[in-house]
């Protein structure tokens, strides 16, 4: 299907997975709302897009600042005059996570951001999506929100199973309503995210991992699937997955 005349809004969009994401759905005739906190970064993605030929805005935010969510969901459909993909994308973890390490202020942060900055997005996106008959809303998850991995983290591994939840959840009570959900669940990808790990892995092992385009590419093919089909889990992993050999990783 193709997603010419679409408009498609992706957090996290200023670098990583949100990044490919937006170009991908860019390159397949989307207009492309950018969100994130990097207010320079979202602007070095919007020129790219553009200079390619596609069309891009941004509309900077904190995903954990419910207001500024809310009004950018209206600004997007108020300018628009349509909101056809969310891409739930912002995520983050922290260095200290480990049950002997993590507190309630690091527990906090990653929950907010991984799950309740998710929820937000969608209740900002729900109201033009029924008004208009129809929507696809996709949620980034984990490997550890389908199996829970030691390096990750309790606070990461409970947020990105809780999105799983929510991604099912959507497609029960909205499906009537020609809304549905497709959670992506990667495995170890090549992102700046893996920075903040207590030992960050070496160019090497990051070069065996999945890239930020192959998940730009998945999340295009979800995108591209016809208003009939809903592709409720993608469930997706490097070849040489680190996260079933935990000394390896």
């Amino acid at each position: 299907m193709s997603l010419e005349g679409q408009v498609a809004w992706i957090t996290g969009a200023g670098g990583g997975i949100g990044e490919a994401a937006a170009r991908a759905l860019a390159e397949g005739g989307a207009h492309v709302a950018l969100s994130g906190r990097r207010a320079a970064e979202l602007e070095r993605v919007a020129r790219d897009i553009v200079a390619a030929g596609g069309s891009a805005e941004t509309l900077p935010l904190d995903v954990t600042d419910d207001a500024a969510v809310a009004e950018a969901g209206r600004a997007i459909a108020e300018r628009r005059g349509r909101l056809d993909i969310l891409v739930a994308n912002a995520g983050v973890n922290v260095p200290r996570r480990s049950f002997a390490e993590v507190d309630m202020a690091g527990w906090r942060k990653v929950v907010d951001v991984n799950l309740n900055g998710v929820m937000s997005c969608v209740l900002a996106a729900l109201p033009t999506m029924r008004a208009q008959g129809g929507g696809l809303v996709i949620m980034i998850s984990s490997w550890a929100g389908r199996h829970a991995a030691r390096l990750t983290g309790p606070a990461y591994n409970a947020s990105k199973h809780a999105v799983v939840a929510l991604s099912h959840s959507l497609n029960m009570e909205e499906g009537v309503n020609g809304i549905r959900s497709t959670v992506v669940m990667p495995g170890e990808v090549n992102t700046p995210i893996l920075d903040g790990r207590p030992v960050p892995p070496p160019e090497e092992e990051r070069a065996r991992m999945l890239q930020a385009a192959d998940l730009g590419r998945i999340i295009r093919f979800a995108a591209e699937t016809p208003p009939h089909v809903c592709l409720n889990e993608i469930l997706v992993a490097p070849t040489r997955n680190r996260l079933f050999d935990p000394i390896g990783a």
